[in-house]
């Protein structure tokens, strides 16, 4: 027995075709994509290989929907070869159906074990190939093409997605219907009448109110005298408040953000995180409906020991529970019910929010129906009409448990006989104006996602979290999505090359489709093929049209020229560059055009004015917001010089042989938190000197306030890495004996050891090692490459890098 975390392989394209620089991005609706593994660090498919070697029988026991089907498939793929053949031609895969993890539903599955279903997993693969393909054709081109024009984006991607778009699209329409909106003013008569010598009525006008102030006029001016309102009528009539239905996904994100202040994504990590800890069934379903053979009065008694809802439990179970509202079967899992009590002490704050809510949820679902009594009371005064309306619990049913929807008491009115008159203490004119709409609120959203097929109970909280951030709307008060102006102009300018790409029924007819293959209905190929194609040549006429689209973001953004401030020094043209901040940092080049791109969430400074001796461009210093450092030539980031270096690095993995300040005059050893970095020194750091993995975040701070830190060619006999020499000043020396200077390996040699210490910037648990083996020397591979020979000279890495 073993288990998987999610998806055991992703779909992404080869190596050569994530490429922004070279590939063209209409390519990618047509290349090869191929299947990686979703965690290379967990090494799923070795361990699964190796947990089924010698087995007969696989029994699955992934989550029962569509992403759990495709999973049961990934798995398949990679035990199939080492299962032992069966003794007679018999079944030998097997798919257990379950909805929580409780003895009785894990025996009723195992009684009932059925096939996986192919179709349903192959639904899912179209859906990957699909955004994938769609999303990162336009997400490359629209990122390359506004990252060289403007400068205050504030987004790393300017990202597309079938239904990320299409959501985006909700939140403007109603900021254009803010913006657009044009106040009115409107008059209102309202009299106020005392009513059983103390209680005050508010009344509303029949006419409900006057878009002209002189007409509102004449009609005050007709009951102006009127010292008594007379009662027309009063009518009592009994009104029912329903129970809700059985909870599904989309109901609980509403609620969670509606009712609980939390963001969708962050509710559904915490019922995740209750479902694994056994306290609530499966939490993704589309279900409303409790199964006929659905053990409610057992589930009920769970929670009789409550101090929270034991009581309205018990008074339940006494009368007898109420058949559950009839709601939608869609086939996947049963509804979202409580599994067993815990106590609030046992969760943390938000965990007990979601919980309860669930529990009393589920109470209500299986409570009586509220009785209201509705009165209306007609008023005459004068010629003009009148009325006031309220209402009175009459058995509080389902409300009892889910208090916050008990009508207020002020709601109610008095009852009054037919031609009794009340005093009017009041009579006001009103003058008011129109209210525009107010932003979208999370609830909103996910009610027309899910009216208009868009995204599934599982990615819809991660498409709305996806929106804020990539900074294309923010959340204000009430949870309400407000675009920013890089969402606005994005959905303006698909409005005017091609309305299709934001409307949400381009995403409500793929997903019709995709429901097809999952039911057998249509073939894979055939629904993967005709889409592609469709978008495909959209993305073309995007291409052809995106002028109109950047006219929005000329109105809106400043250009890259405009933005930023002198920083350093371009190679070419020796003016100076511009540093362009926010979410995405480059430089900018205005008189050669050009634009650089640089790491991403820490700061710069120029280090020294020194320049790499490749290409003449000043370096710069790094510093993550994490703390780590390292020198950066923004040309060699760009540009690699040498074929064993990957774009994106900086001078801590470049194998330049003599520059000072390359990974080959400043490498010490291999990295012990990672497998293929390196420790490097960063030369800039001192005197607070810190050695860096160029691979991960592990940093290790060594010889404080030392005047100088020298990486040596000389290996340590015992660990084999590079040997170091350091020296102080006199006054600030922390060498024994008040030595000022001294070299040794800061691993292996004792009076360094104490001067080496690890930062705060790996999560990893393991501590500095002694040893052979603890850490790999440079001279092993490590920092000058893995048996390469070294470039002779100068001139010979000079025509490397030209070449």
């Amino acid at each position: 027995m073993t288990s998987v975390c999610g998806h055991v392989m992703s779909l992404d394209f080869p190596g050569k075709y994530n490429n922004w620089d070279k590939v063209d991005p209409v390519e990618l609706f047509s290349c090869p994509t191929e299947k990686k593994e979703a965690t290379p660090k967990l090494r799923m498919p070795a361990h699964l290989s190796r947990e089924a070697r010698g087995a007969t029988y696989v029994v699955l026991w992934l989550d029962c929907d569509k992403e759990g089907e495709n999973i049961c498939f990934e798995v398949l793929d990679e035990v199939e070869s080492v299962l032992q053949p069966p003794a007679r031609n018999e079944q030998t895969v097997f798919r257990a159906k379950f909805s929580a993890i409780t003895e009785v539903d894990i025996r009723k599955a195992m009684d009932n074990l059925i096939e996986p279903n192919e179709n349903e997993a192959k639904s899912v693969d179209a859906r990957q190939e699909l955004d994938l393909r769609i999303g990162c054709a336009f997400t490359r081109f629209q990122t390359r093409f506004f990252h060289d024009k403007y400068g205050n984006l504030d987004s790393t991607l300017i990202s597309y997605g079938p239904c990320q778009t299409p959501t985006l699209g909700f939140c403007v329409s109603r900021h254009d219907a803010i913006q657009s909106f044009s106040p009115e003013p409107f008059w209102v008569l309202q009299p106020i009448l005392e009513v059983n010598g103390s209680r005050r009525l508010t009344l509303e006008w029949e006419r409900i109110r006057s878009f002209d102030r002189e007409v509102a006029l004449v009609f005050q001016n007709l009951i102006r005298d009127e010292k008594r309102a007379r009662v027309l009528s009063c009518s009592k009539k009994e009104k029912v408040k329903q129970r809700p239905q059985a909870l599904n996904t989309v109901e609980l994100m509403r609620v969670a953000s509606s009712g609980l202040g939390m963001s969708p994504h962050h509710a559904m990590q915490i019922a995740e995180r209750l479902y694994t800890q056994g306290y609530i069934s499966y939490p993704r379903t589309e279900t409303t409906s409790y199964p006929e053979n659905f053990d409610l009065i057992g589930t009920l008694k769970r929670q009789q020991s409550s101090n929270h809802w034991g009581a309205e439990v018990t008074a339940l179970l006494s009368a007898g529970i109420c058949r559950p509202r009839k709601g939608q079967d869609v086939g996947d899992h049963p509804p979202i019910t409580p599994m067993k009590p815990v106590s609030i002490d046992a969760l943390d704050s938000d965990s007990w929010k979601i919980y309860d809510y669930i529990v009393r949820h589920f109470i209500g679902s299986l409570s009586y129906d509220c009785k209201l009594m509705s009165t209306n009371i007609v008023f005459a005064i004068g010629s003009e009409r009148f009325s006031c309306s309220g209402k009175t619990v009459v058995d509080p049913g389902y409300t009892a448990v889910m208090t916050w929807q008990l009508p207020k008491d002020e709601e109610s009115v008095p009852i009054l006989a037919v031609g009794t008159t009340c005093e009017i203490k009041e009579l006001k004119l009103l003058e008011r104006q129109t209210c525009a709409p107010d932003y979208l609120t999370e609830s909103e959203v996910i009610t027309l996602m899910e009216h208009h097929g868009i995204g599934t109970d599982a990615s819809i909280p991660v498409h709305i979290n996806n929106l804020e951030q990539r900074n294309y709307a923010t959340v204000g008060s009430g949870r309400r999505m407000i675009p920013t102006p890089l969402g606005i102009a994005l959905v303006h300018g698909y409005q005017k090359i091609d309305p299709d790409l934001v409307l949400p029924t381009m995403r409500s007819a793929v997903e019709e489709q995709l429901t097809l293959i999952a039911k057998g209905k249509a073939q894979f190929e055939d629904v993967l093929h005709h889409t592609l194609e469709i978008f495909r040549l959209k993305f073309l006429y995007f291409v052809k049209n995106i002028s109109s689209m950047d006219q929005l973001f000329e109105d809106t953004f400043t250009s890259l020229s405009e933005a930023g401030k002198n920083f350093s020094r371009c190679g070419k043209c020796r003016r100076f560059m511009k540093l362009v901040g926010g979410k995405v940092a480059r430089l900018h080049c205005s008189h050669c055009d050009d634009t650089y791109s640089l790491p991403q969430n820490g700061s710069f400074k120029l280090y020294s004015e020194l320049k790499c001796p490749l290409d003449d461009f000043e370096l710069l210093t790094f510093t993550s917001h994490k703390g780590k450092s390292f020198l950066v030539c923004p040309y060699c980031f760009n540009y690699p010089p040498f074929k064993d270096m990957t774009k994106g690095v900086g001078c801590n993995a470049c194998t330049h042989p003599s520059c000072p300040q390359s990974l080959n005059n400043n490498g010490i050893c291999g990295c012990t938190d990672c497998d293929s970095g390196v420790l490097v020194l960063d030369p800039s750091s001192g005197p607070k000197w810190k050695l860096s993995c160029n691979k991960c975040d592990l940093v290790l701070n060594l010889f404080n306030e030392a005047f100088k830190v020298l990486v040596l060619d000389d290996n340590c006999e015992e660990c084999d890495s590079q040997l170091v020499s350091v020296e102080y000043k006199s006054d600030k020396t922390k060498l024994a004996n008040a030595e000022v200077k001294s070299k040794g390996c800061i691993f292996c040699s004792e009076h360094l050891q104490n001067l080496v210490e690890r930062g705060y910037q790996t999560n990893r648990g393991r501590g500095r090692g002694r040893g052979r083996g603890s850490y790999r020397g440079r001279g092993r591979g490590r920092g000058r490459g893995r048996g390469k020979p070294k470039p002779k000279d100068k001139m010979a890495a000079l025509a490397a890098y030209f070449v």
